[in-house]
């Protein structure tokens, strides 16, 4: 394990969920009130530019090739962004007939196949802490064709969270929170529609995913193993619900850890960075750019930028 190491922090606001790049270096993020920004640390002061809001809730972004951004919004579903236009979009927010629920991670091939996430069918964003004690299994990964059509590709998940889609196109990897876990979806292949196993029994609650150039895949986790989580999660149903309800009538705050993974799309571990402190609390998402490692968080007030491990 090796320690995170702080650079700077960049404030921007309540809640800075998820961070991508817009494929030109700079930083996209979208916080509490609805705002997408555009941030560019390669000046100091960075840059902070507000490009829409959605709103709703921004969570998870991607940036297509075309220069559009594909926004998930907890509240309006799957939407998109012309930044040449101004042009915003609900994309998706039903799909099987179903509202889409939280809608929470987003990715996109290269043929214009999109893929998301649903964390809940069950409860809001505010009531995450209910929906993990309770075990919902309440989350699905989704896709939408070129020619818009959606479809699930699996249900039944705990708490779905981020995705990424594999160099060679051939999986899907999807962090399920709730069973600490990270799982693939084959595309490809004679395992095609299946869901497998890539990396389990991590140590804390992956959150969001984003993917380098190399292929590695940075994985935030969003808090440390929680005892009390998990003996509630292997109760039964009643006890659950019991539990759930208490933990969102209490709603305690997430330690100050912020722990980092990289693995290989074999789940081989290639980097482990932590960091407690001041800006450490609930750190939900990272993404490596040509400026550090930069980090995001649901409870923070600011991008926090890290010293990047050697490739």
């Amino acid at each position: 394990m090796a320690l995170l190491i702080v650079q700077r922090q960049v404030p921007i606001g309540p809640g800075p969920e998820h961070v991508t790049t817009d494929g030109q270096g700079r930083v996209l993020t979208g916080v509490a009130d609805g705002r997408i920004l555009r941030v560019d640390l390669s000046v100091t002061p960075a840059v902070v530019e507000e490009l829409v809001n959605t709103g709703g809730r921004p969570l998870g972004l991607t940036t297509l090739d075309d220069g559009r951004i594909l926004i998930c919004d907890a509240r309006r579903g799957l939407l998109r962004f012309d930044p040449r236009t101004r042009a915003l979009d609900v994309l998706v927010d039903r799909v099987e007939a179903a509202p889409v629920g939280v809608c929470s991670n987003v990715t996109a091939g290269r043929d214009g196949t999109v893929f998301f996430t649903s964390s809940s069918s069950r409860y809001p964003l505010s009531h995450w802490r209910q929906d993990l004690a309770e075990r919902t299994a309440s989350g699905r990964l989704l896709r939408v064709e070129p020619d818009g059509r959606a479809e699930v590709l699996a249900d039944g998940l705990e708490f779905a969270n981020g995705v990424v889609l594999a160099p060679d196109a051939s999986h899907l990897v999807v962090a399920e929170t709730g069973t600490r876990r990270l799982l693939r979806h084959w595309l490809t292949g004679p395992k095609a529609g299946q869901l497998d196993v890539l990396a389990d029994e991590l140590p804390g609650y992956p959150d969001n995913l984003t993917l380098s150039e190399d292929g590695t895949v940075w994985v935030a986790l969003a808090a440390p193993v929680n005892a009390l989580l998990e003996t509630v999660q292997r109760t039964g149903p009643t006890v659950r619900r019991l539990g759930a309800r208490a933990a969102q009538a209490v709603r305690v705050r997430p330690p100050r850890v912020a722990r980092i993974l990289a693995l290989g799309t074999d789940g081989e571990i290639r980097h482990d960075l932590r960091r407690t402190g001041k800006a450490c609390r609930m750190i939900t998402s990272a993404v490596r750019t040509p400026h550090g490692l930069v980090l995001g968080s649901l409870e923070e007030n600011s991008l926090t930028v890290c010293e990047a491990p050697a490739h």
